[in-house]
Formats: structure tokens, sequence, C-alpha cells
């Protein structure tokens, strides 16, 4: 009888934030590894497997002599280097470029100090996996994934094993460890006793086991139990091993094992909104970190400034930690929060300063400003042209003291722009600042100049749109848009010719939750707790801040010949909502901005809109990829967009977020997840939820949060095409200041540019050794497409073809003026 043979993979679990801060982490790492080292230099065969470069980092900085015996024993192949990602981070909500830089980060750490590239990613603690991950593991040297979560209760296999497909067709092969991560300190031989009688049937088996969570790691009474039941059992053949091994020896059986082209979903789905101002501030630090990229390269590569590695690497690193599964997904205690909030802030003030670089940089270049004029200037960094509303507040020439107004005109190569004047950030009693909001398209990959000139005027333009019989009605050539002036929500959305939403749209809704920030016994949220509803105007003018009078509570706030702003206050209990609907008089995109005041505990908001649509399915951008969501009212998890997509009607309604991930749909109603207010790290254990009764608990998302959507209709086709790029372009929005340039120079030339519909440049850098450029195109529709690739500095010029959801990486060689395919890590493939 063969014997049963189990690759015994010891490890310590350890989350450097969840229920204490980073410095506590850093210190159990310390210890964790200092323990290890010594059973691996001490029992013959025992080998150690660890992942995550923060942790190494740490070691190597604050223990450089324990740092040391960890090199040496990995060389005698005592401790193994495991996964190489530099955290386990949340498997969902980062973008697919930011998989990519936790891949590159930990890739390049470990390869530097350790010489070793393991070949199977391992993320045992995140509470789902996107099918986007596949494609980013084969072509950053994976041939396999290891992961624990969900359990077959809510993702059900065949098998434990299973080969991987994602959107592109790439393969590996996976594993989900069902027997978990971690261990009791001296129980893990009846632990694995356990799960072997439960499991009879199957032969290779891999088996995770150490103390794990706050570090810990193997124990000197379980080493002694797995070496005993090695000698009591000659049914079974238990060796020290490493995830890289197990593999090798599963890859045998591949052409056996089931395919999985779904991901691993759902667990933990409160997870998708709880700590709504870390995902916010993450998702605005993701945007910030590659749109500087793309402008930072684009001076570089004309030699108007250095290229800051050090500064990128660093933003990287405080991106890259704020996605550790504990951290994003919002499980953490409170000094978790703030410490992602504080670490966010310190990545987006260095960017804030490289991008202020490069941005005068590239303006240096620029003429002298000609007489009245104020220049405005927009750097888009896309590699195709972006029609958009440019929003830009600055200086007069002086103050105005007089009872006239400014009347902003913006001009574009001498043609007068649709523009108008809006309320300024700034509440002085003189207009000392203006805004301006202008439509424009902006020239691909480059700086675009304006020309604003002040007219003088009389008064203030008054509103052309007013209330009209219950209803704010906007109606142009191919849109109308109607807000009820008794409810404060979208009555009618109507694109071409299209009827998109029933009365009642964005619809603030109470929804009755608990304590647990995971959600870890449920799959949806769609108890109705209650609803906001019109505030009184006594309740409107409070809320605003005046003293007397009443404020109706829907009102034109803003109208001219750009756009109208309607503004609704709705209250309910002590919360309040300020809806604002920005509604283009050219085009059908509507903006929607709410700003919550939310004092609610244990309760969920959502925005509830009806499509009218018929036989719609449910869809949402994924990590490098878009998938059909659930239709059954379960929680779902995207990432910059959704749409109801309707082949029946030929139409689709799509809505771009600013950073927020968790939405349902039940066939009639979609629902966007906007924040929840459970306690912090309130677990579920036995179905009890731990929160103490005797003493007030702090909740998450109480306070004022801010969201942006954008809301569009058209048809089926066209919408879906756009909407990745539309997603992009509100995601990583033009760089706009107004400035007075030097003049003398030369006019700076676009950094990258790309012809050929929906194809997208998701990062444009120069490459990790510091020679060449890198530009990383995906095409986000499913379709094959081509497109041309252009660097016009150096007339580099190449055509690229890629298939439906494909990532291709190209590296430009700037001595030989060739380009050349790589893998994500920026190695040549072979192609060119």
């Amino acid at each position: 009888m063969a014997k049963r043979r189990i690759h015994l993979v010891s490890n310590a679990h350890l989350d450097p934030v969840w229920l204490w801060e980073w410095q506590e982490g850093a210190g159990e790492a310390l210890s964790t590894f200092r323990q290890a080292a010594e059973f691996c230099e001490k029992h013959e065969g025992f080998v150690f497997c660890h992942n995550e470069a923060v942790l190494y980092q740490w070691v190597e900085e604050y223990e450089p002599a324990l740092f040391r015996r960890i090199r040496k024993l990995v060389r005698e192949k005592k401790w193994h280097v495991m996964g190489g990602w530099y955290v386990q981070p949340d498997c969902n909500m980062p973008s697919g470029e930011s998989f990519v830089r936790q891949v590159l980060l930990g890739r390049r750490y470990f390869s530097e100090k350790f010489g070793v590239e393991p070949r199977t990613a391992v993320n045992l603690d995140p509470f789902g996996h996107t099918r986007g991950l596949v494609q980013i593991l084969a072509k950053s040297g994976y041939s396999a994934y290891l992961c624990c979560r969900p359990g077959n209760k809510e993702c059900p296999l065949p098998r434990d094993e299973f080969v991987w497909v994602g959107y592109d067709g790439s393969e590996v092969l996976a594993n989900r460890a069902s027997a978990h991560y971690c261990s009791a300190g001296g129980k893990e031989r009846e632990r694995l006793e356990n799960w072997l009688a439960a499991n009879p049937e199957g032969g290779l088996v891999i088996h995770l086991w150490g103390i794990g969570n706050h570090g810990g790691g193997p124990s000197r009474k379980d080493l002694d139990d797995l070496a005993a039941l090695m000698k009591e059992r000659p049914d079974l053949e238990l060796v020290h091993s490493t995830p890289d091994a197990y593999f090798r020896e599963l890859e045998a059986e591949r052409a056996t094992l089931p395919r999985r082209d779904k991901d691993l979903n759902p667990w933990a789905v409160g997870c998708y909104t709880s700590m709504s101002r870390v995902k916010q501030g993450h998702r605005r630090l993701e945007n910030e970190l590659y749109s500087a990229e793309k402008m930072v390269t684009t001076a570089w590569l004309q030699g108007l400034m250095p290229y800051p590695r050090a500064a990128f690497e660093e933003v990287m690193r405080d991106l890259a930690f704020t996605e550790f599964h504990d951290i994003l997904p919002g499980s953490a205690i409170p000094a978790g929060e703030e410490g992602a909030v504080r670490m966010i802030g310190h990545g987006l003030e260095i960017l804030a300063r490289l991008k202020a670089r490069a941005f005068f940089a590239l303006a240096a270049g620029e003429p002298k400003a000609a007489a009245g004029e104020i220049p405005i200037f927009a750097f888009n960094p896309h590699p195709y042209p972006v029609r958009t509303l440019v929003e830009c507040e600055f200086e007069p020439w002086e103050p105005n003291f007089e009872k006239t107004v400014w009347k902003p005109r913006v001009y574009a190569r001498g043609k007068a722009l649709p523009s108008q004047a809006e309320k300024e950030d700034s509440n002085l009693s003189v207009e000392w600042r203006k805004r301006v909001v202008f439509e424009a398209e902006l020239a691909p990959g480059r700086l675009n100049r304006f020309a604003c000139r002040l007219e003088k005027a009389p008064e203030k333009p008054k509103a052309a749109v007013a209330e009209k019989d219950g209803a704010v009605t906007v109606t142009t050539a191919g849109l109308t848009a109607s807000v009820n002036a008794r409810t404060g929500l979208l009555d009618v959305y109507r694109a071409g010719n299209i009827e998109f939403l029933k009365p009642g749209a964005f619809a603030p809704l109470v929804i009755r939750d608990d304590a647990d920030p995971w959600g870890m016994k449920v799959r949806s949220f769609r108890a109705l707790e209650g609803a906001f509803a019109p505030a009184s105007p006594e309740e409107a003018a409070r809320f605003a801040g005046i003293r007397e009078g009443g404020l109706a509570p829907v009102r034109v706030i803003e109208d001219g010949e750009v756009r109208t702003v309607v503004e609704s206050i709705l209250s309910y209990g002590a919360s309040r909502i300020a809806l604002r609907y920005k509604i283009p008089k050219r085009g059908t995109e509507i903006e929607v901005d709410v700003r919550v005041f939310w004092a609610e505990r244990d309760t969920m908001l959502k925005l509830g809109l009806a499509p009218k649509l018929r036989a719609p399915r449910f869809m949402g951008q994924v990590a490098y990829g878009a998938d059909e969501l659930p239709s059954n009212g379960d929680e779902a998890v995207a990432q910059k967009w959704l749409a109801i997509v309707s082949e029946k009607d030929g139409a689709a309604l799509t809505v771009v977020n600013d950073g927020v991930y968790g939405s349902d749909w039940n066939g009639t109603e979609l629902r966007l997840s906007l924040l929840r207010s459970p306690a912090y790290a309130a677990d579920t254990w036995e179905d009890n939820l731990a929160v103490a009764r005797d003493r007030f608990i702090p909740r998450q998302d109480t306070g004022e949060r801010t969201f942006r959507f954008w809301l569009d209709g058209g048809p089926l086709g066209e919408r879906m095409e756009k909407i990745d790029r539309e997603a992009l372009v509100h995601n990583e929005a033009p760089y706009v200041l107004a400035y007075f340039p030097p003049g003398g120079g030369k006019r700076a030339l676009p950094g990258v540019v790309v012809e050929g519909g929906a194809v997208e440049v998701t990062a444009f850098k120069r490459s990790e050794d510091g020679r060449d450029v890198v530009v990383r195109l995906f095409e986000p529709t499913g379709a094959a497409r081509k497109a041309v690739v252009k660097l016009p500095a150096f007339g580099a010029v190449t055509r690229v073809g890629l298939k439906g959801f494909e990532l291709r990486t190209l590296r430009y060689n700037r001595r030989t003026g060739k380009f050349a395919e790589t893998d994500l890590l920026e190695r040549r493939t072979g192609k060119t």
C-alpha cells in the first residue's frame, strides 16, 4: 500500500497590524524569527517557511545579527522564503497595478537580499481572491498559488487542489489549504490526525502548521510529537517541506485536476465597506502614485528633472503596507486605522511634491502669459484624448472691492470654451478668489494650456434653471434629468431615447447591521431599517449654519453654460446628508457628490437606484478584468465601476466611484455601499458579538465622510467600451493649476500616446534598474484589439496586439531605440 505523502510546512502567520500597532508587530517578528532560527539550527531536517518582505526588512533594520543568521539558513536550505510579496494584502480591493507592485517590491527585495525567487505565491489569511490575480502571478514568475479562505461552505470546490484560470487564459496550480494555517501550541499532532480522519481520501497533502496571527511558529512539543507520528504511522510519509516542493509534486497531477475560471469569494463581505476612510485614502494613494509616475516620467524622458526612484519606492511601500488584509478591509483596532491614515498621508505628501516638481519642469518651456491672460494648465496623464470638465481656482490680479463681479471666460487656441464661475472654497466678503469650470478636450500625455480672461459684470448671473411643478429639470439635446423637489432624489434620467431609471434614484438607505466589521456570518445587507427624507427648512438651515429663517431642502445652487448643480439636504435620526447632482448641459454623465454626517451605530448606509432596463446583468471592474457579479442580493466586491447591462434593450447604465467597493443587486435595485458603523475588531465567535455592554465603545465611520459617483447610460457596446477609460480618468484625474510661466524655453512633448480604442496605459515609468522606459498596456473589455504606442520624445513607434483582458509590458531601450516585451518583473520574454 502506497504511503500518503504529507508536506509539513512550518510557518508563523504574523499580522504586522491587527489588534496591535506595527511596532508590536515588528517586535513579534524579531522574537518569532529568532526562535525559528534556533529551531532550524538545532533540528536536522526541519525547515521553517515565511513570507512578507516587510517582516524581513524589520529584522534587517532592528536586529542585523539575526538577519545574517537567516541569510545563512536560507543558503543552507533550512529556512525557506515563501510567497515573496511585500505583505499578504487584501486580495480583492487593490487595483491590478497595485498587485503588480506588491509582487515587484517583494520579489526585488528577496532577490537582492537572499538570491531567491519563490515559485508559489502565498496568501493564507486574506478573505477572498480575485480571478485577476492569475494573470499577474503567471507573468511574475509564479506557477502556483496557496490560500486558505474562503472555506467550502462559502465557496464550494470539487477539490482543494485545482488549476486556476485567469481572464486572459493564464493558468496557475492552486491549493486551498482547508486545514488552515494556524496551530494551537502543543496540539499539532491531534489537529493533523483529526484532519486526516476527516479527509481519508486523496493522496498528496500540504499541511500548514505553527502558532500564528501574533507570530509564534513551531513549538518544541509539536516538533517532537510530529517526529513520533512519523515513526508510528507507516501509512504516512511526513516530510518537513515548502510550498514550492509540494507544488512541484502536484504538477504531475495537473491533467486530472479540476479547472476553475472564477474568483475565490466570498468571505467577510462587510470588509468590502468597513473603515471607508482607509479605503478612500488607499484608492487616492493608488491614483496619485500612478498618475505621478506618468507625469514625472514625461518630464524625466525630456531631461527636465531627475527620476526620483527613492521617493517613489517609499510611496510604494506605504501603499503596499496599507493593503494588508487587516488594514484595507477595516478589521483592525482604532490605532491601526489611524496608522494607516497617517501612512497614506505620508505617501500623498511625497507625491504632491513630486507632481509639483514635474509640473513646473514641464511648464518651464511655455510662453509667457499674454496681456490680460491668466494661464490655466491641465496635465493629462492618459495617452489618449480626454474630454472632461476642468475645475480650477485661481487668484485674480487683486481683490475686487467693487460691487461688480468678475466673469471668467476660458479660451483654447483663441476659441471660447463653455465655462462658468462657481462658488470658491473660501468665504470672504470680497472677490478674492475665483473658481471656473469649463469643458475641454485634453491632448494625450501632455500639458494642455488654456487662457482665462476676466470680464466685469454688474452682478452674478441668475440661474436659468429653477424648480417648476415640483421638480428641478434639465433638458438638453441628449439628456433629461429631473430632481424631485419634494424627495430630493433623481426621478428622471433619460439619455438619448432610453429611460434608464425609475423615480427615487440615489435614495440613502439605512440598513440593519451589527457590530462585526468583517460580516463573518452574513452574505448580504438587505434588511431596511429606514431611509433618509428631506430635512425641514428649519433643519436644513441649521445644518447649513444659517441661524435665522429656513432653507429649502432642495434647490439649485449653480447654473451656467456648463452645468446645473442641485443640492438636497436629507435627514435621518441624528444623521444628515448633502446630495449634489451636477447635471451637464452637454453629454449624459451626471456627477453625484454625497457628503454624509453619520451618527448611527451598527448600521450601514447604501444608495439605492432602480434601473428600468429589461433582463439586466450586473457587471463590475475587478483587478485587471471585469466580471459578472451576484444578482441575488448578496454583497459583491468590485473596483472603480459597476454596470447594469441589458442585451434586450441594447443599453448599459454605468456608475463610477472614487473609493467604494461593496454593492448589491437583487435583479431590480442596485445598492451602492457607502459606509458601515460596526465596532472595531469585534468578532462573532460562537454567534455572540463580543462588545462590552458597560461602557461607550466607539464605532467606525461616524462623523463626516464624502463620496463621488458618476452616472452614465448609453448604447451597450459604446458604453462598455468606454467605461474603463472613463473610470481611470475620474480616478487618475488631470493635474490642474493656474500658473504664469517664465517663457523662453521649448515646449515639452507628450510622454506616451496610444492610438486605438479602449486600451489603457496602467503604468508609465522608469524601469526598476534605471536604464529603460516601461509602458504597461491593458485591454479592459474582453475583446482582442490592436494599439499603436508612441514615445514622441524619441520618435519611437510600435504596434501591439492584445487578447481580451490581456496585460502586456513593453520596455523601451533608449540606447538602441527598440521596444521589447517583458514580464511584470521587467525581464525580457523574448517577444518584441
